[in-house]
Formats: C-alpha cells, sequence, structure tokens
C-alpha cells in the first residue's frame, strides 16, 4: 500500500472512530491490551533484533536504552493502554455554552482532529501509547517510526490492529508509515489527509518537521531540563532530586542536564552532591568555581550548556543569585522543564512567575514530567510550544473543538 493509500484509508477509519461511544472506545483499547500482553515474547524478538542491529552499527548507549523494550517496558505499554480505558472520553465535552437573548444556543464541544501523524524516533513503547492516545480520542493514527526501530514497529502494530479486528474497527485506524525519507516528505505535504503532525525525538528531527511541513504542526521539544538549588535549599533533599532527575533513567528528555547552585550554599552541597553523582556513574562537566570542590570535575565547555546529554553526562555551575540562576535558564532553556529546590516560599513563587517553560518544579524531580505521571494514561509528547498544547499531550490535546449552534428558527436581523 503506497502512503497515498494508507492517508486515504485513515481518513476514511477516521469518520468511522469520530463516532464511536466511550464504550466502544475502551473496549478496543482492552483487546489492543489483551493482544500486545499475549504477544509480548514475539515483540521481545522482534525488538531484540532491532537492538543488535543498533549495537553492531555502533548507536550511542542513550539511543539504544530508547530503542529497548524488556518485559517490564511492554507491561507498562499494556498498563498504559488500559489506563485509557479508565480515563475519560473528552469527545464531546462541552468546553463553554450560553444562550444568547434572541434565544440562539451556543455550544463549544470537543472534538477529534480525525488523522494524525506521528513522526518519532527508536522508542517502540511510543508506538503503542500513541495508538492508544489516537483512538481513545477518537483519531486515525498514522504512525511513522525510525527504521531503527522497524522490526519492533512491525510486532507492535499487528498485536493492535488485532485487537481492533477482534472488537469489528477497521486496522487502517493505526497504520506504521514504512519507507524512505521520499515518505517522510509525502507526509509533511499532505494536507488535507493528515490533520496534524506531531514530531518526537531530536532537535534535528523537530526542525526539519517545522520547517519544511505543510500540515499543522505540533512541536513537541527536546528537553535541556536545569535544576537550581538555591540558597536556602535541604542538601540531602536536593542531592535526592538530582540523582533521581539525571540518572534513573538519563536517556529521556525530562532527565535533567544542568545543575546551578547558589554561591551561599555551593560549599554544604557540592562536595556531597559531586560525591554522590561519581558514585552514581555520572561525569560532572562544571566551571572552576564547580572542580574547587572537586578533582572529578571534567572542564565545562560553554556549548555543553546548550546540551542534551541524554546520557550520565551532567553540566554544573555555580551563581551569585537567583536571578543569576534565572539568568542562565532564560539562555539555555529549550522550555520544557526548570526545577528549583528551596525552603523559600517567595524565591519559589519568583522562579515559578519568571521561568518560561511547559513545566516548572518545585522540591520535585523532573522525571515527573511525564503524561503517566500526570494522570493522563500515557502522552504523546512534551509540547514546547505555546499554541494549542504545552506540556504532556493527553487526551484532550488531541482534540480541537467546533462550536454548535442551536435555534428555532431564529434569524438575523
Amino acid at each position: 500500500m503506497t502512503f497515498a493509500e494508507q492517508a486515504v484509508a485513515a481518513k476514511d477509519a477516521s469518520r468511522a472512530l469520530a463516532t464511536l461511544n466511550r464504550d466502544a472506545k475502551d473496549a478496543a483499547l482492552q483487546a489492543m491490551a489483551r493482544t500486545l500482553s499475549i504477544a509480548a515474547p514475539s515483540v521481545l524478538a522482534a525488538n531484540a533484533l532491532d537492538v543488535q542491529a543498533a549495537q553492531q552499527a555502533g548507536t550511542s548507549a542513550a539511543m539504544v536504552d530508547r530503542l529497548a523494550l524488556n518485559p517490564s517496558r511492554i507491561g507498562g505499554m499494556v498498563a498504559g493502554l488500559r489506563s485509557l480505558a479508565g480515563l475519560p472520553d473528552p469527545v464531546g465535552d462541552v468546553i463553554r455554552g450560553w444562550t444568547n437573548p434572541n434565544g440562539v444556543r451556543v455550544r463549544q464541544v470537543r472534538v477529534p482532529f480525525g488523522v494524525v501523524g506521528i513522526i518519532y524516533e527508536a522508542r517502540p513503547n511510543v508506538t503503542a501509547d500513541a495508538a492508544g492516545i489516537c483512538l481513545k480520542s477518537g483519531n486515525a493514527a498514522l504512525l511513522r517510526g525510525s527504521s531503527s526501530a522497524i522490526n519492533s514497529n512491525r510486532a507492535v502494530i499487528a498485536t493492535l490492529q488485532a485487537g481492533l479486528a477482534e472488537v469489528g474497527l477497521p486496522k487502517e485506524a493505526i497504520q506504521l508509515v514504512e519507507g524512505d525519507r521520499e515518505v517522510t516528505a509525502e507526509m509533511m505535504a499532505a494536507r488535507g489527509l493528515i490533520d496534524v503532525l506531531i514530531p518526537r525525538g531530536g532537535a534535528g528531527l523537530i526542525n526539519a518537521v517545522v520547517e519544511g511541513s505543510k500540515v499543522p504542526v505540533i512541536e513537541t521539544g527536546t528537553g535541556n531540563c536545569h535544576l537550581y538549588v538555591d540558597a536556602t535549599a535541604d542538601v540531602d533533599m536536593a542531592i535526592e532530586i538530582m540523582l533521581n532527575a539525571k540518572a534513573q533513567r538519563p536517556s529521556v528528555c525530562n532527565s535533567l542536564e544542568t545543575v546551578l547552585v547558589h554561591a551561599e550554599i555551593a560549599a554544604k552541597f557540592l562536595p556531597k552532591a559531586l560525591a554522590a553523582l561519581a558514585d552514581a556513574n555520572v561525569t560532572v562537566h562544571g566551571t572552576p568555581a564547580v572542580a574547587d570542590f572537586s578533582g572529578a570535575v571534567v572542564p565545562v565547555e560553554q556549548h555543553e550548556f546548550e546540551a542534551e546529554y541524554l546520557s550520565l553526562d551532567l553540566a554544573c555551575d555555580v551563581v551569585d543569585s537567583i536571578d543569576a540562576a534565572l539568568a542562565h535558564i532564560r539562555q539555555y532553556s529549550t522550555g520544557h522543564s526548570e526545577t528549583i529546590i528551596t525552603d523559600d516560599r517567595r524565591a519559589a513563587e519568583k522562579f515559578t512567575a519568571e521561568v518560561d517553560a511547559a513545566a516548572v518544579l518545585v522540591n520535585a524531580s523532573s522525571r515527573f514530567v511525564d503524561g503517566g505521571e500526570f494522570g493522563f494514561g500515557a502522552e504523546i509528547g512534551i509540547s514546547t510550544q505555546k499554541l494549542h498544547a504545552r506540556g504532556p499531550m493527553g487526551l484532550p490535546e488531541m482534540t480541537t473543538t467546533k462550536y454548535v449552534i442551536d435555534g428555532q428558527g431564529q434569524i438575523r436581523e
């Protein structure tokens, strides 16, 4: 099937999905979860082929980690589908409504986009998450995964389509788009067939889609996430949060990349923090002010403050004030997630008011910036733009609205 044929079939399927009630969509999600769970061994076998090929090609450890599946991660994919089935259906929600003096009723109602195209790198778990969110929100999904995950994505899509078949829904509601770069270009040019396009991956992919697409784009962003340790911070709490944000899973976009330490607390915080990071096998790239506290600190290059390491590497600097920390974040932030550790309410309020990001955290790990952790069941990605959606994108973000006007024969005078 050519891409054009896939897109037309997806548009047809989207019309069927748009009329489904919640019970029908939830039944489909439960069937998809069941077929994925049963097929876990075959999905893992397919994924092993992709992982082996990536390792042989010299792919970075961070990207291999994003690519790899295991029983726990497949269990998370299954749980995500089941969790979506337990969430309210956003389609049909009335955002606002009123009755005009002439008796005409106006309602703004949530409706599906229609066909959602998603272009993403590695991470075959995204395939299940995206398919489930699109289905629950009444959208057909055209999923363009990377070639590095082709075997994994084929296996996952096959199981999800088997679930759709069990409940009598068209398999074209969830499709894997395969092919070379020309197919990606076709997706970006498919205005009228694809209603919205979402890139999820590195800066290169995102920028290419944003700059080259004729289809409306919801931009997900890279995560150069900062943690600012304020002068009043609890040192032990700051270290625990820092380690979780950096080392719990360094290859994802909500992991920590830069730590900024107030000069007043540096002597208390940095010796313990640097030792803890070393124990966690994290390489710290620091300024001279940081290196004064440990001989293991690697000199940081200025461009590294712009880096999304996605590895066990961390940039670090000492700042003279919260204003200096905010200035640093303004210069280097990608607008994803920024954190302050403080015991000063006024400092927390200043930080949350002045930081321009999709998520701002006070005394909590940036690893919480995730659709599942927010209670969304799963997520399409983290939007760092300011139009339509910002932050983790769950079910409501995969809808648009239309106005429904009810009258009794009124005409405009």
